[in-house]
C-alpha cells in the first residue's frame, strides 16, 4: 500500500484481507476531505474469462473492494460499513494488467451511505458501481 494517510486501524486490517492481496491492491491516494479513494490493482490472468477478458466478477470484486474501503476510512474508528447492494456497468472489456479504481462517497444518513466506483484501464471506462452500505457502530 502506498498512501501513508491511511490510521493504522485500516492499515492493519487491509494488511489481513485476503482479497485484497489477490486483487493486487495499491492504494494510491486517499482524500477525506473531498471524500474520494484512488487504487490500483493487478489484473492477472488468473482473473480472464474464455474470451480472455478480465471477468466480470472480479470487476465487480473491485468495485466492492474500492468502495468498502472509502466508506471504511470515512466512518472508522466510529464504524465500518457492509455492503447492501451494488449495483455493476460492464462498459467496455478489460485485459490482464494495471486498472485504476476510483471510488467517491456521496452521502450519508444515520445508518447507510451512498458511494459511487469506477474502474479504468488506461483512458477507457471499464465498469462503474453505485452502492449503499449499512454503516455499523463499533462497540
Amino acid at each position: 500500500m502506498t498512501a501513508t494517510n491511511l490510521s493504522p486501524s485500516l492499515s492493519a486490517l487491509l494488511e489481513r484481507g485476503t482479497i485484497t492481496r489477490t486483487l493486487g491492491l495499491d492504494i494510491q491516494k486517499l482524500d477525506k476531505e473531498a471524500g474520494t479513494l484512488e487504487v490500483h490493482y493487478t489484473a492477472t490472468n488468473d482473473f480472464l474469462n474464455p474470451a480472455g477478458q478480465v471477468q466480470g466478477g472480479m470487476l465487480s470484486a473491485m468495485l466492492d473492494d474500492v468502495t468498502g474501503i472509502l466508506v471504511l476510512a470515512m466512518v472508522e474508528p466510529e464504524g465500518f460499513g457492509s455492503t447492501l447492494t451494488l449495483n455493476v456497468s460492464f462498459i467496455a472489456s478489460a485485459k490482464p494488467g494495471l486498472l485504476r479504481a476510483k471510488a467517491y462517497f456521496e452521502r450519508q444518513g444515520n445508518s447507510v451511505c451512498n458511494v459511487r466506483g469506477e474502474v479504468w484501464q488506461g483512458e477507457t471506462l471499464v465498469a462503474s458501481a453505485s452502492a449503499v452500505c449499512m454503516i455499523r457502530r463499533m462497540r
